[in-house]
This record gives structure tokens, C-alpha cells and sequence, in this order.
């Protein structure tokens, strides 16, 4: 495991990844605090001013219905961050339970990895596609089956490090002494994949905005009538030429919250195999 305070401070010595954080937080303040920031409410409907261009009136301009851009992405940013959470904390306890599954109990191995293979061998978004379409579109559906999505990539490599240290000596000591299958794994086991699994969880993170975006502008996510950036960008399609700032600016909200991800994950990974920078 990383120390706190030393892989901090390293982190901080990280240019990309310090920009990365901050960029982030403030991302996510404006997401906590969108009430407060707002200057109107993402649903208010104002016909006389649609499609009107960025100003001090409204800064991201006005959509179609003359409902204000910048406090629909704003308000838009909560749903992004909690469905990517919601789907961090789904893929991350079902990856683990099938990784340590797999690499911990050698009968479990082959038919966990071959359910693992299964599920990769479909592309992700097609995947999404075919499990919100079975479950019905709504934020929880979508946390589900994007937590399903993503779930064998975090079990996957939990069961190749879990593989790694079942092989260590104070590892077979404690099964030989009589300890507890559930003592192992909890206090031996996962605390050694706490790091790899905080890095991965990050790019996962990453991938379930950019996924939740895109099931959304393809109309099987989240409702309509939730601002979400996905959506926001669906409804701009129609106006690109007349009144281009309604895909531009959820789109780039897409892209710094992505990439903020991206840059944050790369230092941790670098952190935890310093290897991987020097190979890079």
C-alpha cells in the first residue's frame, strides 16, 4: 500500500495530475453548490429568449426552449458525477468479489475468468445498450448496467494480483496456521489491493461519465428530462449551425471532466508501479 502523506506529497510534485485534482474539484463544487451558482433554474422556460448567444444575461447562451445552457450544465454535472459514482462503487465491490473469487479459489478460477472473458468480448457501449434496454432507462438502471459493464475490467486485475500474493510466503503462513478464510482476505489480501484498485477505480470513473454521456445523447439513458450533458448535447444537434454554444459547451464539459480524470489516474498509476512512467 501507498503511505498517505509521502504519495501526497508526490502527487502534488505532479503537474498534470495537481491540475487534474483541482480541476476536478472544482467541478465538483460547482455540482454541490449549483443551487447557490445557478443564476436560473435548469427547467425555467423562457419562449422569448430561445436560442439567444452567450451574454451577461446568460453565459452559455440559451437552448431552444429558452431554458439557460450554463445552469443546465451545471445542474447536469450532479447527475454526471453521481451516476460515475454510483457506477465506482457497484463495479468496484462486484469486481472484487469476482476477482478474490477467482484468484483466491482455484475450483472458482475457470469458470469466473471464462464469465470475465464473456462479458469483455462485447464492446462497452453495446453492452450498456443491451442491459438499460432490459432493465428499462432510468439513473439506477444506468448505474447497473454500466457497473456490470465495467465490473470485469476491475476483476480482472484483481485476480491477477490476487494470484500474485496467494503465492506469498506470509500469505501461506496464515492459511497454514488456520486462519480464517474471510481474516485473510480482508486483512492480508485487500489491503494490498487498496492502491491498484483506487487507480483503477479512477479510470473507471472516467469511462462511466464518458459512457453515461453517451447513452443519454443516444436517448437509452437517464430521462429526457433530466439535464444531463449527453442529453444537452442530443437536443443541440438539431440547432449546430443556427445555435452552436449548446454542443459546445456541454461537450466541453465532457472533455475537462474526462480528462481531469485521465491526468488524475495516471499519476496514481505512476505511483503505484513507478514502471509504467518510466516505460511511457
Amino acid at each position: 500500500m501507498i503511505s498517505l502523506f509521502p504519495a501526497l506529497r508526490q502527487l502534488l510534485r505532479n503537474r498534470a495530475a495537481t491540475l487534474g485534482a483541482i480541476v476536478l474539484t472544482l467541478i465538483v463544487l460547482a455540482a454541490l453548490f449549483a443551487p447557490l451558482i445557478a443564476p436560473y433554474a435548469p427547467t425555467k422556460l423562457v419562449i422569448m429568449d430561445r436560442l439567444k448567444p452567450p451574454s451577461a444575461a446568460h453565459l452559455f447562451g440559451t437552448d431552444a426552449f429558452g431554458r439557460d445552457v450554463f445552469s443546465r450544465a451545471i445542474y447536469a454535472g450532479r447527475v454526471s458525477l453521481l451516476v460515475s459514482l454510483g457506477v465506482v462503487a457497484f463495479s468496484t465491490v462486484l469486481g472484487i468479489i469476482l476477482g478474490v473469487a477467482a484468484g483466491y479459489s482455484r475450483r472458482l478460477d475457470a469458470p469466473i475468468s471464462r464469465l470475465i472473458d464473456a462479458m469483455m468480448s462485447f464492446p462497452d457501449i453495446l453492452l450498456a445498450i443491451a442491459l438499460v434496454a432490459a432493465l428499462g432507462p432510468s439513473m439506477i438502471t444506468v448505474i447497473i448496467a454500466l457497473g456490470i459493464t465495467y465490473a470485469p475490467r476491475l476483476a480482472r486485475m484483481v485476480r491477477g494480483s490476487t494470484l500474485v500474493l496467494r503465492e506469498l510466503p506470509y500469505i501461506e503462513a496464515a492459511i497454514t496456521l488456520g486462519l480464517p478464510t474471510h481474516r485473510v482476505i480482508g486483512r492480508h489480501l485487500l489491503l494490498n489491493l487498496a492502491s491498484p484498485i483506487l487507480v483503477q477505480a479512477t479510470f473507471v470513473f472516467a469511462a462511466a461519465m464518458l459512457s453515461e454521456a453517451s447513452l443519454s445523447f443516444l436517448g437509452v439513458g437517464i430521462s429526457t428530462d433530466t439535464p444531463t450533458w449527453g442529453t444537452m448535447l442530443a437536443s443541440g444537434r438539431e440547432y449546430m449551425n443556427n445555435a452552436p454554444w449548446m454542443m459546445i459547451f456541454p461537450g466541453l464539459a465532457i472533455v475537462i471532466a474526462v480528462l481531469s480524470l485521465q491526468l488524475l489516474g495516471d499519476a496514481l498509476r505512476d505511483m503505484v508501479d513507478p514502471r509504467l512512467s518510466k516505460e511511457t
